[in-house]
């Protein structure tokens, strides 16, 4: 027994596992196909006004005829059930008084006649072929002195027994006097359980007291009411789909002309101005497309206006640019030629040629800059980019802007990997980016010292430019790359360039897929991040260096270099020449010379740690004080 009982919860753990498994891959297979649908569906009904009023009106119209088909079922139900009920009792007083007249009239002694004139009798109230067919039962009443003569106990039609008779029932007819009862049962007949009515009473027959029970089949009146709720399931689920139907065609000739104004909507953001809606008739719809169509053509006319207008700009910019280039070029060589000859004028004059050198030269850097320009408005600005070492990059552009930092007396330092950083880049246009943040830094600084971060990731190379000047607000922020914006209109363009220099920035960088972005704060200096990916095609997730600076200081080492482009210190200025602080090498103007850690100024310097940061171009969200002019 043991060895059979082990067998058997093997097995049965086996076949328990065998079902886990069959359900667990129906579930697997099942739920994705049930979650796309239940997709699907969301999607439609946050997507489709027609879908959305035809599945409301369809939900709507099912639960009113569920309400109003269970009233009337409920209704028929109840009306046949009085009408069967008020039948049945009225039969069962008549044949309970013929039973019980039947009884006191015979004239029975023996038990072969007592058994006859029971069974006939009661044959006799069965009814047998009538519209309500009745069953009986024929109960002694317990606890009461049997008789010699009681040869009948129980008696009842078709195999019946008192057990089809509800308790309630038999309390009530056992402790009236002459009332009648009656209840609801169900009862066999063959197979099936039928709905009947039970009716009780009682008799007396030879000095015993019986309880009769007449049973009426309802079983004719149940299969009315079910073929009465057939009629008003299948009625209202016609309904229900002529409903749908009716909704479907009347919110589609609704929804279509919104549908189809929907798409010539897009088409028209899209640039498709010619698309207009087609106008059929003459009610609201119909007005509402010729209002459109109307609205869609001003727009057309006001667009072409302002493209024509810009573009005959860009064209005037554009042609006036070139045109303009001859006659400086002479008015450059002849101011060249005074400005040789200046020292034999006499003090105005003098003057007066250096001013002309200088502004012809700002005419030209303006003039090279308005023609970039109307490159990257006419659409032919190109990336010709390569592979390079964007360290490299750097530590050239800051060798080249060496004699402005001599001349605004900056310390110009350059914290780096030691390491070679390769980007995909446009040496030419990424040179320009960082040359004029270098030189902003400079001019805007006060002096100050400047430090240049480079950093990168896995799939993008950051460069700051952090000066410690008269900063900017973030209203400032958000505008330093606007063209010609400058932080205080007021204010005579003695410093900067043409005004157009973080503009070209800001469209170099966008060739290649970057962000450029600028943070400063009042009297606390500004910082501008470029964010390079280091392959073309790639999407910059993460910046490698933080937009806002963190002011500590930087110290070298392993894997990380710091350069020391000038340091215009007292000591050095005494000795006629300019030396990093330990390094020991000489640091001119045009040149750049390597410290170790103990070469820099811990307070002139401020590294950018890693973090994430907010998407493309000027982050105003993220921008602190400060502000930056155009170069």
């Amino acid at each position: 027994m043991l060895f059979r009982t082990t067998l058997w919860a093997k097995r049965a753990r086996i076949v328990g596992v065998r079902v886990a498994r069959l359900v667990s891959i129906g579930a697997t297979r099942l739920l994705p196909g049930i979650r796309y649908l239940l997709r699907s569906l969301h999607r439609k009904w946050r997507r489709s006004l027609q879908f959305r009023t035809v599945l409301t009106t369809l939900m709507l119209a099912i639960a009113s005829f569920a309400v109003v088909g269970a009233y009337l079922s409920n209704q028929i139900a109840n009306n046949l059930f009085q009408e069967r009920l008020v039948q049945a009792e009225s039969e069962t007083r008549y044949n309970v008084k013929q039973v019980q007249d039947t009884f006191d009239g015979a004239q029975v002694t023996d038990q072969s006649s007592v058994i006859t004139l029971v069974y006939d009798t009661l044959n006799a109230v069965e009814g047998r072929g009538s519209v309500i067919q009745r069953r009986y039962v024929f109960e002694a009443m317990p606890e009461q002195t049997k008789p010699r003569n009681r040869w009948v106990e129980s008696r009842a039609s078709d195999q019946l027994t008192i057990s089809v008779i509800p308790t309630e029932l038999r309390k009530a007819v056992q402790n009236s006097g002459k009332e009648q009862f009656w209840a609801s049962t169900e009862f066999p007949v063959g197979t099936e359980d039928r709905p009947g009515i039970a009716v009780g009473n009682k008799v007396t027959f030879n000095g015993t007291v019986y309880e009769l029970y007449l049973i009426y089949d309802l079983n004719t009146a149940q299969k009315t009411l079910d073929e009465i709720q057939n009629v008003l399931l299948a009625g209202g689920a016609v309904l229900a789909l002529l409903i749908g139907a009716v909704a479907w065609y009347v919110t589609r000739n609704v929804v279509s002309p919104v549908s189809h104004a929907a798409l010539v909507s897009e088409k028209l953001a899209a640039g498709q101005l010619q698309e207009r809606m087609v106008v059929k008739g003459e009610d609201e719809v119909a007005r509402l497309g010729a209002s459109f169509n109307h609205m869609a053509a001003s727009l057309q006319e006001q667009i072409t206006q302002l493209a024509t207008l810009s573009q005959m700009q860009q064209r005037f910019v554009s042609d006036v640019s070139h045109e303009l280039r001859t006659p400086l070029t002479t008015v450059r060589m002849a101011a060249e030629v005074l400005y040789d000859a200046r020292d034999d004028f006499d003090p105005i004059n003098k003057r007066s040629a250096e001013l002309l050198y200088n502004q012809v030269e700002r005419f030209q850097s303006l003039l090279a800059d308005l023609l970039e320009i109307s490159r990257f408005d006419a659409g032919v600005a190109t990336l010709d980019a390569e592979p390079g070492d964007i360290v490299q990059l750097v530590s050239h552009v800051l060798e080249g802007v060496a004699p402005v930092a001599g001349e605004y007396g900056s310390q110009v330092t350059l914290n780096a990997p030691a390491e070679s950083i390769i980007v995909d880049m446009d040496d030419r246009r990424i040179d320009r980016i960082l040359r004029n943040l270098v030189l902003n830094a400079l001019e805007h600084g006060d002096g100050r010292p400047v430090n240049i971060s480079v950093a990168a990731n896995d799939t993008s190379v950051a460069v700051a430019v952090r000066d410690h000047g008269i900063g900017m607000t973030a209203a400032e922020a958000a505008r330093v790359f606007d063209r010609f914006w400058r932080a205080d209109p007021a204010r005579a363009r003695t410093t900067g360039g043409s005004g157009l220099g973080l503009s070209i920035a800001a469209e170099d960088t966008k060739l290649h897929n970057g962000w450029l972005q600028a943070w400063g704060r009042t009297d606390g200096g500004a910082n501008f991040r470029l964010t390079l990916p280091l392959r073309q095609g790639e999407t910059i997730t993460k910046s490698p260096l933080q937009l806002e600076p963190v002011d500590v200081g930087l110290h070298g080492g392993d894997g990380q270099r710091t350069m020391l482009l000038l340091d215009p210190s007292p000591v050095a200025a005494a000795d006629g020449s300019n030396q990093a602080a330990g390094g020991g090498h000489d640091a001119g103007p045009g040149a750049a010379a390597t410290a170790g850690p103990g070469s820099t100024d811990p307070e002139s310097m401020d590294p950018f740690p890693v973090s994430a940061d907010h998407p493309v171009g000027t982050d105003p969200g993220t921008a602190g004080p400060g502000t930056k002019e155009g170069s």
